[in-house]
């Protein structure tokens, strides 16, 4: 069953992406959710015009994610958590790296970096997806609370 994504779904796909899914899925799920319709012939044509006019919009939005990224870069992140030796009282997630994100001037939504949960002390890396095309890494640093 081929069907045009209203919006993102993660490990599937992006907004405007025609992809296949099984027919369970997609009439269950994603279509009675809002997150797709079916991808009828007049349903494709009108996505091609719609992609068509948005493609210059699209090229600013990628120089800004990619201004965006160089100034993330560039920021050296050090959390600081409570610790017993090497194990952290707690974890480090994506909402705190978005918090250290918020500090320095940048909102960058949890949803859109993927650190995974931190338990220990040490240097990590996160993914964050600002757009489709620009995805990069950050490096940080768990480092113990001073007292």
């Amino acid at each position: 069953m081929e069907i045009i994504l209203k919006q993102d779904v993660q490990k599937l796909g992006f907004k405007d992406d025609v992809v296949t899914v099984k027919p369970g899925y997609g009439r269950n799920y994603l279509i009675p959710q809002g997150l797709a319709v079916l991808a009828t012939p007049s349903a494709k044509k009108v996505l091609a015009e719609n992609l068509k006019q948005r493609a210059h919009k699209e090229a600013k939005l990628i120089a800004d994610a990619n201004a965006i990224a160089e100034a993330l870069k560039a920021i050296e992140i050090k959390i600081a958590v409570k610790a017993g030796g090497e194990k952290l009282f707690g974890s480090v997630t994506n909402q705190d790296l978005a918090e250290v994100f918020a500090k320095n001037g940048q909102q960058i939504d949890k949803k859109y970096i993927a650190s995974g949960v931190i338990k220990r002390l040490g240097k990590y890396s996160a993914t964050i997806r600002l757009h489709r095309d620009v995805i990069f890494a950050v490096d940080y640093e768990v480092i113990a609370e001073q007292e």
